[in-house]
């Protein structure tokens, strides 16, 4: 079994804004590492999820350079542009996507941050559509848990804000020097009407694979 944790961020504008739904993947034998190394970054703060939004600068770029420096993947879908008060649609489009990455990648189980009810319920038969675009037989599940349950939410709620502060301009002054890269080699692919363009970038020890929809009225 391999899992996934993800964490979304979304960047709000009349007509140019994103939306970002991230994942952090760890082999068994990294995943506990990962997680002292995040209630290591939470410190003494009396919250039981640690937000990048929460942080000042130099920190979040501690916190980068941290989780770049683990020994694991990182998996982000994009969707843009997104009209104002599009977020769910969005979320739609970039879950399936993400669902069909990450099986690519031996991933059998998605862990999403539980929201409401209702709201989780649209994840569910999101994922359950996406199984139309995965091979016959392919097992792959989707649970919610509280951002609180498990450490490894945090980390991808790093990399969620690694990625919108990269594309909404601030990346140079709030990543620099870049721990997590958001540049390399990519390729646009075109699927009838729809564009993903797919981003893969290395470091010493990781990969990294954003795909970026677009998402229509």
């Amino acid at each position: 079994m391999r899992a996934a944790f993800a964490d979304e961020s979304f960047f709000e504008r009349p007509t140019a804004g994103f939306y970002v739904l991230a994942t952090v993947v760890f082999d068994a034998e990294v995943a506990e590492t990962a997680r002292e190394v995040m209630l290591q970054l939470r410190g003494r703060r009396q919250t039981t999820k640690l937000h990048g939004n929460e942080m000042s600068t130099p920190q979040r770029l501690a916190a980068a350079k941290t989780l770049a420096d683990l020994d694991g993947l990182h998996v982000v879908t994009v969707g843009a542009p997104v009209p104002a008060k599009r977020q769910e649609r969005a979320r739609a489009q970039c879950l399936t996507r993400l669902v069909v990455e990450l099986v690519g990648y031996g991933v059998t189980d998605l862990w999403l941050e539980a929201r409401t009810a209702t709201l989780d319920r649209r994840d569910v038969t999101t994922v359950t559509g996406a199984r139309h675009h995965l091979p016959r037989g392919t097992l792959f599940r989707v649970e919610h848990r509280p951002g609180g349950a498990d450490a490894l939410f945090w980390a991808a709620d790093i990399v969620a804000g690694a990625v919108r502060a990269g594309r909404s301009g601030r990346g140079r002054a709030a990543l620099r020097p870049s721990p997590l890269p958001l540049r390399g080699w990519g390729a646009l692919v075109r699927r009838g009407d729809r564009q993903c363009h797919l981003h893969r970038t290395r470091g010493r020890r990781r990969s990294g694979v954003w795909a970026s929809s677009a998402v229509s009225d």
